[in-house]
């Protein structure tokens, strides 16, 4: 049974190794940058006690963004992502969030399939906003009724 935690900045080392093997999103400045950042909670998924994923959630007023979301690609379609984002969802839910936001690549299809199973509705467009030149599709999920 997987198990999810909240990391502090002493464990940014195991955010960094992760995306290192996997996206090789962002640079080690930006993941000590987003443990610092006020109002953002990093998440990480554990099976068996090995790290397989990681997800940084920013609350803003009302709203959330998510900045980063990672399942480690030996460890997907199985139903590890959706348990991270049930969580993501139930601990925005309980802080009567009304809205949480996401990007991904326009070029990610698998990812952009999974958000849309959780009824996340593209709202918006970045233009070539990635290193590959793609876009950036932004989407967004209402929360409260």
């Amino acid at each position: 049974m997987p198990t999810i935690k909240e990391l502090d900045y002493e464990q940014v080392e195991l955010c960094i190794d992760l995306d290192s093997n996997s996206l090789n999103l962002w640079s080690k400045k930006q993941w000590e940058s987003e443990f610092l950042k006020k109002g953002t909670t990093i998440f990480a998924l554990s099976l068996e006690n090995k790290t397989i994923g990681v997800c940084s959630l920013e609350i803003i007023l009302d709203e959330a963004q998510i900045n980063y979301f990672l399942i480690n690609k030996n460890y997907r379609r199985e139903g590890h992502g959706r348990y991270l984002m049930l969580h993501l969802l139930s601990h925005c839910e309980k802080r009567n969030l009304k809205k949480i936001f996401l990007e991904v690549s326009e070029l990610n299809f698998e990812a952009s399939k999974f958000y849309e199973s959780f009824h996340f509705l593209t709202i918006g467009r970045r233009k070539k906003y990635y290193k590959d030149c793609s876009d950036a599709v932004l989407k967004e999920k209402k929360l409260l009724k």
